[in-house]
């Protein structure tokens, strides 16, 4: 059973959420409710609108913690301000480019947090999304277009958005997971909206790998593909061994700062963690 307190903080996240769609229709389809539902939710009728699951679903998708632990606080880590500038300039000037970096630096977190605090920028979960028409219909639900009916006409009315929306920006984290398909569905839809909405692909080094390889064997779309995603692959961390440890070290430091305090013992933090932000982000709810 689902508590009061869940639901009503579920309900200040979707007030919140709400800034980022034009209407209140497309935010109802971005949860995947109609919008009678939402309204009555926002009004804060809390019994017999939408089933606990679909409670817990647009508690997921919010970002809402079933324990109401504290929520992280964005760091202005060297990661952070690099993945967030390159996403600005890609939303701004409707262009594209393409990060390839280690795990675990921050990437989502910063692709994530800028979706939400920025009107008509979504993030799409390529490892989520692997099919063709999982992905496009991924990206069409989460700009609050219809998503559910025939393939052809979803693809086409999510075109004529992009078209036509203010400044949209489409970012595809886990893009190594993509089926081919799928990677030829993004050229297709860069190809239609070429000026008109930016796009910015995140994945670690098998994103790299698999693009090169696929360009060395002449696979179809690969080459266009990398082309229109700027020609690079974009990277924060360091390549030299000791300066990475260095890195680490200035992101890690930053972010338990802004999260637990400046009293909060570093050293032993990053000892009991190696270094790696998932670990201090589940270590920290107990200190939190």
């Amino acid at each position: 059973m689902i508590t009061t307190d869940f639901k009503q903080r579920i309900i200040a996240a979707i007030n919140a959420d709400s800034l980022n769609y034009a209407s209140a229709s497309k935010q109802a389809i971005s949860l995947d409710i109609n919008a009678a539902q939402l309204s009555r939710i926002k009004k804060g009728d809390l019994e017999n609108v939408v089933s606990d699951s679909k409670w817990m679903s647009i508690g997921r998708r919010l970002g809402v913690s079933i324990t109401n632990e504290k929520p992280w606080n964005a760091a202005e880590t060297p990661t952070f301000l690099a993945v967030f500038g390159q996403l600005n300039d890609c939303q701004a000037n409707s262009i594209s480019a393409m990060i390839c970096d280690i795990p675990d630096i921050g990437k989502t977190f910063t692709a994530r947090y800028f979706a939400k605090n920025n009107r008509n920028a979504v993030y799409v979960d390529g490892s989520q999304t692997k099919s063709k028409q999982k992905f496009v219909r991924q990206i069409a639900k989460e700009f609050g277009l219809a998503h559910t009916g025939r393939y052809v006409d979803v693809y086409e009315d999510l075109v004529y958005y992009l078209q036509s929306a203010h400044k949209p920006l489409v970012i595809v984290d886990e893009a190594g997971d993509l089926d081919y398909s799928a990677f030829l569905e993004l050229k297709a839809l860069w190809n239609a909206t070429e000026h008109a909405c930016g796009w910015y692909m995140m994945g670690a080094d098998g994103l790299r790998a698999k693009i090169e390889a696929a360009i060395d064997r002449k696979k179809v779309g690969y080459t266009e593909i990398f082309s229109r995603f700027g020609s690079a692959f974009l990277k924060v961390s360091p390549n030299v061994q000791q300066d990475l440890i260095e890195f680490k070290k200035v992101q890690f430091a930053k972010i338990v700062k802004a999260n637990l305090g400046e009293q909060t013992n570093f050293s032993q933090l990053y000892a009991q963690t190696g270094g790696s932000l998932r670990k201090l982000n589940a270590l920290a709810k107990n200190i939190q």
